[in-house]
């Protein structure tokens, strides 16, 4: 039974949902919200054919990759004007909920938010049978 409970812990702490929105310059409320469940890949940039397509001149036609692994999300920058966390630049990055990003140095600015697609009751109950066992 032991087994059966570490597998639901794993997949209730696997950050299956994320939303990326993309945020006003000058207020820092969300412009727009893009919510993904249960995929591996999400591609942002100026190219049509991308998840999120951003129509500024310094994203490149494909700027930014944001990959599922294991339980975490990581982002890949691909752009010619680099991709900024905190005013760094950074080639890749594990995401933080919650964090903030910067597609160039002047371009837009998105926040990813993680989440869980296991219902917070649910997960609960798991957190506290780990800590019985």
């Amino acid at each position: 039974m032991k087994l059966i409970h570490n597998s639901l812990y794993q997949t209730a702490l696997a950050p299956r949902r994320i939303t990326v929105s993309l945020r006003s310059p000058s207020q820092g409320t969300s412009l727009q919200r893009w919510t993904f469940t249960d995929q591996p890949v999400i591609k942002i940039g100026r190219c049509a054919n991308n998840d999120i397509v951003l129509h500024s001149s310094v994203v490149s036609r494909y700027h930014l990759e944001a990959r599922r692994i294991a339980t975490q999300w990581k982002i890949i920058n691909f752009g010619n004007n680099g991709t900024y966390l905190e005013g760094q630049p950074i080639t890749e990055a594990i995401v933080r909920d919650g964090m903030i990003i910067r597609l160039a140095i002047s371009g837009p600015q998105l926040q990813i938010q993680l989440g869980s697609s296991v219902p917070d009751s649910m997960l609960k109950n798991v957190l506290k049978t780990q800590l019985v066992n």
